[in-house]
């Protein structure tokens, strides 16, 4: 475990790596290593960062958010512009301090508004409210002048490079008050290896912007020299690769941002001058957070969710929980047991168009896929006449209608469409519409609870229906015969695959599965529970290795290693492993082996699962593989193929074409809890039996 020193340290250098919208000690580290070749910014950038620290300590903010940079890198640009008008002085740290310790105030206040009410992120607006704010205060303050300010000579050889390559490393440390060509090389070394994706935009956003300038100014050698140009630079990497998925329309949405922004930074600096202030990031911050607050309005489907992280982290969560996570949170259980067949599903040839295009239709077949025995002349033909309607939902019933008549086979009731019905309430904000039940055959009424499962009446044939079957809809209002909005049905078995929430296709066989006891027990881990593991690689040597399960302080539980932090958790009857965070190859292979698993056994039943491509390769495969996710994101797909062996027992392949991989796994659960061995590739983890 890290000592308090060392998470007190990275927490201020996770300040220096979050300004480039990146997580990590190590830029942080290197970001403030050079922001020493100039020790007032330095020495200033410090002094605010760490009076944040300490202010919050005061405050007992919760370190967890306090460790993270977050709210701490304003503060930290604060402290590295007032380094950069006035030498360290006692009066300047004075100075530092306060406006570090506004800044963060300031963070917490616009974080909590712009997060509740527009679901924006506050990116520096704070640091450009409180420098603005310090520089103007400044200016009336003749100590710190008469003491303060120093001048900032260029190094001979900066001069001798040519414009259009030193303004794009000049504006580049610009970002850290550090307008030298040597700070931008080091800082454009650091983003590249840290994230290529980033750096391409930086150098993408820079260039756009900059000759877009000179193109219109008319002068190439000023547009160059102009350190503001930084602004393009941070709207590019914003929108390209941060807060939006890097794929082309947001390298496109970028691009459009950076142009669209040359205007803003020349008023600013013609406005700014007026008071002898820097137009600082204002620029950046206006435009980056009205695009996002367009393209959130417009449900723009690149916006990025989740935790932040480099845009290749980004990326890959992405595409493996699109791929993972295919349904919606307007979730059902099929309202029937046993095994019935889709009839019509969401925009079917039949009924379901227009408002009503989301709803599904479910009959009875036999091997031979008819509904019917004998000629299909009577109801008492069709196989899902009289067969039980179940609760898809828990809630309240609203409505009912049960005395519509069954209609006689080809015959349909078009002025009561909807048949006999229940309407029911679900607590999440949505209300099922159940319809074509038999006459008199309902068992709720209006006002009941009814849990998931519960028996609401007999499939029939009323309404607007040739033939009997089982009609279901979600709609917003309680309306009968409302509105539809998309839905999906959780935990199902379609044929003999597994579905953990999705929605059938037209044609197959579908059966609801219920949870067995004994698979949510194994699988319930309790807080600081710990798991001990032999840990074996081929023929190597075996390590061993302590997982403990703790809390995370939004509720989300997840298995600690000392080294990172495997999140886990239980969604409508299916045991989810959602994502890595850090690295570490035991929690990996955990993850390879079981990205999910039903919480109910059939022998045989199979399932498929989509990981991140960042649990299988490294380095420079990773790297190209990411750079052509970004233009296309179906390359780099990882899936993992499962199948129950029997009640204990899972085995799988890990299989990706690009990059190429292929990897056997097998998980044995313990009889109580966990699992008894984890086997992926060479790597086996084997739990340690306490005697």
């Amino acid at each position: 475990m890290k000592s308090h020193l060392a998470k007190n340290l990275c927490a201020l250098l996770n300040s220096y790596s979050e300004v480039f919208f990146l997580r990590g000690w190590q830029l942080g580290t290197v970001v403030l290593g050079v922001t020493l070749l100039s020790p007032n910014v330095a020495g200033a950038g410090f002094v605010a960062v760490v009076a944040a620290h300490v202010f919050a300590r005061f405050l007992q903010m919760d370190r967890t958010f306090l460790d993270s940079g977050f709210y701490t890198y304003n503060p930290l640009l604060v402290g590295l512009s007032i380094g950069y008008l006035f030498e360290l002085t006692p009066l300047t740290v004075f100075f530092a301090v306060v406006a570090g310790v506004s800044a963060f105030v300031l963070t917490h206040m616009l974080y909590s508004i712009f997060s509740y009410y527009l679901k924006l992120p506050i990116l520096s607006l704070p640091f450009v409210l409180v420098s603005s704010t310090a520089y103007l205060a400044a200016s009336t303050y003749t100590n710190l002048y008469v003491t303060g300010l120093y001048p900032h000579p260029l190094a001979a050889w900066e001069a001798q490079v040519p414009a259009w390559i030193g303004g794009f490393f000049q504006s580049l440390g610009a970002i850290f008050f550090m307008p030298y060509v040597a700070a931008g090389i080091i800082f454009a070394a650091a983003l590249f290896l840290a994230s290529r994706i980033a750096f391409g935009l930086a150098v993408a956003g820079y260039y756009t912007g900059t000759l877009t300038l000179a193109w219109m100014g008319g002068s190439y050698p000023q547009a160059f020299a102009d350190f503001n140009s930084f602004n393009f630079i941070l709207i590019a990497m914003a929108l390209g690769g941060v807060f939006l998925v890097p794929s082309m329309k947001s390298y496109a949405m970028a691009l459009v941002a950076v142009v669209a922004s040359t205007m803003l930074v020349s008023s600013a600096e013609a406005f700014w001058a007026l008071y002898s202030v820097p137009v600082f990031a204002l620029p950046f911050n206006l435009v980056t957070l009205t695009f996002l607050y367009v393209l959130g309005l417009v449900e723009f489907p690149m916006v990025a969710q989740g935790p932040a992280g480099t845009p290749e982290q980004i990326l890959d969560e992405y595409v493996a929980n699109k791929q993972r996570y295919p349904g919606s949170l307007n979730t059902l259980a099929l309202p029937f047991s046993g095994r019935w067949s889709v009839w019509q599903g969401f925009d079917g040839q039949w009924t379901h168009q227009g408002p009503w295009r989301y709803a599904y239709d479910f009959v009875i077949t036999d091997d031979a896929g008819e509904t019917h025995a004998e000629e299909g002349a009577s109801l008492g033909d069709y196989y899902a006449f009289g067969k039980p309607v179940l609760s898809p939902v828990r809630g309240r019933v609203v409505r009912v209608v049960a005395d519509v008549p069954d209609n006689p086979i080809g015959a349909t009731d078009r002025e009561r469409n909807w048949g006999n019905l229940v309407l029911i309430y679900d607590d999440r904000g949505f209300f099922v519409e159940l319809s074509h039940f038999a006459e008199h055959s309902i068992v709720v009424e209006p006002g009941q609870w009814v849990e998931r499962g519960a028996k609401l009446g007999l499939c029939g044939n009323s309404g607007y229906s040739p033939q009997p079957h089982l009609h279901v809809q979600v709609q917003l209002t309680d309306d009968i015969g409302g509105a539809t909005v998309p839905f999906s049905f959780v935990s199902y078995r379609m044929d003999q695959e597994f579905h953990a929430n999705d929605v059938p296709s037209e044609g197959r066989l579908v059966e609801p599965l219920f949870p067995d006891k004994g698979l949510e027990a194994r699988m319930g881990f309790v807080l600081d529970e710990t798991f001990t593991y032999d840990v074996s690689r081929g023929k190597g040597s075996v390590d061993r290795v302590t997982l403990t399960v703790r809390m995370a302080p939004d509720g989300t539980f997840y298995l600690d290693s000392g080294k990172a932090h495997l999140y886990f958790g239980t969604f409508e009857d299916t045991f989810f492993f959602y994502r890595l965070k850090d690295t570490d190859p035991v929690l990996q292979a955990m993850f390879l082996a079981l990205p999910r698993m039903p919480l109910a056994y059939r022998r045989g039943m199979e399932w498929t699962d989509q990981v991140p491509m960042g649990l299988v390769t490294r380095g420079i495969t990773q790297a190209a593989c990411n750079l052509l996710r970004s233009i296309h994101h179906s390359f780099g797909s990882v899936r993992v193929s499962l199948k129950f062996v029997d009640a204990t027992t899972i085995e799988g392949l890990v299989s990706a074409r690009l990059p190429g991989t292929e990897r056997r796994t097998k998980v044995v659960l313990h009889p109580h809890r966990g699992f008894q061995s984890v086997e992926v590739g060479d790597v086996t983890l084997q739990l340690v039996t306490e005697e």
